[in-house]
């Protein structure tokens, strides 16, 4: 009873892991952003983008598993499959931003770019949230849930019955 108490506590509510969310995706987000920026230097920036993302997102998705979400373990490899789906659509909204960018602007700079794939990784985090919170690792609170039994009746029999109509 105690450890299914404890698991329960363990999964934090929307405002809480919205905050740890911030604290290691965003973390791991800033970092993203000064590797994409320095690999750009020798490969495409798609191509910088894709290999960061690819390494940040399966980094995010074990912090995410072990303490965002309250699941305390190791991601599943059901979990890193949904969640590489969502960095996907990230990857395309950041891609999308910043060849925007270079197509609107005719020289932009470094720290033009690293402004544009930060505000595009902050709306695109905003919706990996809502995703990971709601489908991803919905099934793990779902799961924590149902390992608290339900509080156990016991159905009067006839001797209580009748002890209790006598005592009335």
């Amino acid at each position: 009873m105690e450890a299914a108490q404890r698991e329960q506590q363990a999964a934090p509510g929307a405002l809480n892991a919205f905050a740890r969310f911030v604290l290691c995706g965003g973390g791991v987000g800033v970092a993203a952003a000064f590797a994409v920026t320095a690999l750009a230097c020798w490969i495409p920036w798609p191509l910088a983008n894709a290999v960061v993302t690819v390494g940040s997102t399966l980094l995010t998705t074990e912090l995410h598993a072990r303490f965002t979400f309250g699941g305390g373990g190791r991601a599943t490899r059901r979990q890193h499959l949904q969640s590489a789906g969502s960095a996907a659509a990230a990857y395309m909204a950041t891609c999308t931003a910043v060849l925007l960018t270079q197509l609107l602007v005719a020289a932009p700079g470094p720290a033009l770019e690293q402004a544009v794939y930060l505000a595009a990784s902050a709306l695109a985090g905003i919706a990996r949230f809502t995703v990971l919170r709601l489908v991803v690792f919905a099934r793990n609170r779902a799961q924590t849930t149902a390992r608290v039994p339900a509080p156990r009746t016991v159905a009067p029999t006839v001797a209580s019955t009748a002890a209790l109509c006598r005592a009335a």
